[in-house]
């Protein structure tokens, strides 16, 4: 197996209307002001987003993701509306891929968009180009989406990008209020 560090894995992936890009150092405040605007949103799914960040913790977050990508061990990408000359615009999101495991070749997608965002394309178009970069560039025998049970827009991405449901893991995971919590299980194979 070649070494994950030895591999090329493109900071930039486009879509017709979405641009993911690589985090890079810099970009910190901008992402603590669309958690902070998305926090109602996101809070239900995601353990990170139950404060509002400042400038300076999400600054520290995107050079660590900096960091792991460049190490191979998180993909996470930030999520972009793409002008017409193919430049980003307006930061939407995150997503990337997480948990790998590199002797199985296996990878998790995961995502999260501000709500004025959502239900316009933008993660279905970021999945598939993920789902892209796992199978064609990284050789993936297997991409997973996992999501919470009880997050039906979560799950329609999944089903809508050709992932087919495998199973509900009951009580797999606590929730953000500390109660058991059921996980869909999503995947795809090469």
């Amino acid at each position: 197996m070649t070494d994950p560090l030895l591999i090329d894995i493109p900071e930039r992936l486009a879509g017709e209307r979405t641009l993911l890009l690589a985090p890079r150092a810099g970009t910190g405040a901008e992402m603590a002001v669309v958690i902070t605007q998305s926090l109602s949103h996101l809070r239900p799914w995601m353990p990170w987003a139950q404060e509002a960040p400042t400038a300076e913790s999400s600054e520290l977050v995107v050079r660590r993701m900096q960091a792991d990508f460049i190490a191979r061990r998180d993909l996470c990408f930030q999520i972009y509306t793409r002008r017409p000359d193919g430049s980003p615009g307006r930061l939407l999101g995150g997503t990337g891929l997480h948990r790998m495991d590199w002797a199985v070749r296996k990878f998790e997608i995961g995502y999260w968009i501000r709500p004025e965002a959502a239900g316009r394309g933008h993660v279905s178009e970021a999945v598939r180009l993920l789902t892209a970069l796992a199978f064609d560039q990284l050789d993936a025998r297997r991409v997973e989406i996992r999501c919470d049970a009880r997050n039906l827009r979560s799950r329609a991405v999944a089903e809508r990008c050709g992932f087919e449901l495998e199973g509900v893991l009951r009580c797999e995971a606590l929730g953000i209020d500390g109660t058991p919590r059921d996980t869909a299980v999503y995947a795809r194979l090469m």
